[in-house]
């Protein structure tokens, strides 16, 4: 199997937000991730990044607010990107963006 891009989209969520999503599907995993998945999901607001969940190799599957990182345990792409938009919800709903 070939690596694949799975998804790349940019949706606009506020007049000043949007996010963006890229997935591939690898044909091994990127250390130390156990799963073939290589991703970003980034919320962006007035042209900074705000919060951004992505997984590289050395350090694996992480999600960043402001400038914290965390670890993040990928469970699959689906619960993934719900983790992300409710992050993303939580995120506008806290810096008062309605």
């Amino acid at each position: 199997m070939e690596s694949r891009e799975l998804m790349r989209r940019r949706v606009l969520v506020q007049d000043n937000a949007f996010v963006e999503m890229v997935l591939w599907q690898l044909e091994s995993p990127v250390p130390p991730c156990a799963h073939p998945y290589k991703y970003r999901l980034a919320l962006i607001v007035q042209g900074q990044c705000v919060l951004r969940y992505d997984n590289e190799r050395g350090k694996g599957d992480h999600r960043h607010v402001g400038r914290t990182e965390n670890p993040y345990v990928f469970q699959t792409v689906d619960q993934l990107v719900a983790d992300f938009f409710h992050d993303t919800r939580r995120w506008l709903d806290e810096h008062g963006h309605d």
